[in-house]
């Protein structure tokens, strides 16, 4: 049982870190995406399908067991899901804790589900959040 605190705990502090860089990390300038360029190698070992059907704990150890790892995988699962739904990720840190605050809650209820799933709602949620405050 001690064990799953300490990975809760790792967890939630690696969900901290997505809240306050995940949507400004996400907008690089188009210089900057292409100075990575595409042929560049990752600097992970997880392939995008390894990270797409992992589960919160799945990820954490997908992601190395720490929270530079995990984030990893949340800032690529948060892309995937912004690309796939055509959905401009916010860059305001408003909009990062916000997400944040979402993944920290949905992955602590249920450990054992799909984090791209929680990631997924979690950009659908600040989009829609966003897009309401622009529109008042």
């Amino acid at each position: 049982m001690k064990k799953r605190t300490v990975l809760a705990s790792s967890l939630m502090a690696g969900v901290l870190v997505f809240a306050q860089c995940v949507f400004a990390a996400s907008q690089q300038s188009p210089a900057a995406q292409s100075q990575s360029g595409t042929n560049a190698a990752p600097a992970h070992s997880w392939t995008m399908e390894q990270a797409a059907t992992s589960t919160v704990r799945q990820a954490w150890v997908l992601g190395g067991r720490n929270e530079a790892g995990f984030f990893q995988i949340v800032k690529a699962l948060a892309e995937l899901s912004a690309h796939n739904r055509g959905i401009a990720l916010p860059d305001t840190k408003a909009a990062g804790v916000r997400a944040g605050n979402w993944i920290k809650k949905e992955a602590k209820k249920d450990p054992d589900q799909l984090l791209y799933c929680i990631v997924d709602r979690a950009v659908l949620y600040t989009a829609a959040h966003e897009k309401n405050a622009a529109a008042q």
